[in-house]
């Protein structure tokens, strides 16, 4: 417990040494306020916008909008990644027909195939979410295959001589010894999507968190560009501990091997 509160208090600190930098560089001088507005500019701009929205839609809109295209896309790539990861993992064959079109467009800059897809799907929702799904489908599938290939084969013998059958041994066996690799592919997902979710709302969008920041861009406004980027990283860091307290709760033996 001394441990975890010592690492505590150094999370506070490195946050403090921040936030004491930011504002000794704008009170002194040493940027451009243009570019870096000082901290009590970015805390006026975020009141501004919680008592009056931004662009005529309230802040909790930006924040739902973006949050609902995210969730919708890696619902989406949960419920395709990991069955075909497991499923790749445990059969060769089927992982020689699946990995060579996942490892094709997994290092692909998402603007790259974003056109098509708003050619494809219009420029609504659709677009923007099948972008954020392509974002997490990879990371997710590969955690998910890796994960599988790397239960020892013992583990899965031992289950057969003593009578499992096929399902039973993917049921009982493959899928709880791969789930900390889940996890960690939905972490690593969830990642990969946000910082997709910017260009997933560059193409005609008038809501979410990455077009009011982009939408901010046009006009300088680097107040609103702050209080959306420090938003959307505050929202990730709670996905993520959502995250990381569902993988304690279901995966209680990680780490302690």
């Amino acid at each position: 417990m001394r441990i975890r509160s010592w690492n505590g208090w150094l999370s506070l600190l490195s946050v403090a040494v921040v936030l004491a930098l930011w504002r000794i560089s704008t009170a002194w001088g040493w940027v451009d306020p243009l570019f870096v507005p000082p901290p009590h500019r970015v805390w006026d701009a975020f009141l501004e916008i919680v008592r009056e929205g931004y662009k005529g839609s309230p802040l909790a809109k930006h924040i739902g909008e973006s949050l609902k295209r995210l969730i919708l896309a890696f619902a989406l790539a949960a419920a395709t990644a990991i069955p075909l990861g497991l499923a790749s993992g445990y059969a060769p064959k089927f992982r020689a027909l699946i990995d060579p079109l996942v490892e094709f467009y997994r290092p692909l800059p998402p603007l790259a195939y974003y056109t098509l897809l708003v050619l494809w799907l219009g420029i609504g929702d659709s677009s923007k979410i099948a972008l954020l799904y392509l974002a997490a489908f990879a990371p997710l599938y590969i955690a998910v295959s890796a994960g599988v290939a790397r239960i020892p084969r013992d583990r899965i013998l031992a289950a057969r001589s003593l009578g499992a059958g096929r399902g039973s041994v993917f049921l009982h066996v493959v899928f709880p010894s791969c789930l900390p690799d889940i996890f960690t592919g939905i972490r690593t997902a969830v990642g990969m999507t946000y910082t997709t979710l910017v260009a997933a709302e560059m193409v005609a969008a008038v809501s979410g968190m990455g077009w009011m920041v982009l939408d901010a861009s046009k006009f300088l406004r680097s107040d609103v560009i702050f209080v959306g980027i420090i938003l959307m990283g505050l929202i990730a860091v709670l996905l993520d501990l959502l995250i990381r307290f569902a993988e304690r709760r279901q995966v209680p033996w990680n780490g302690k091997e």
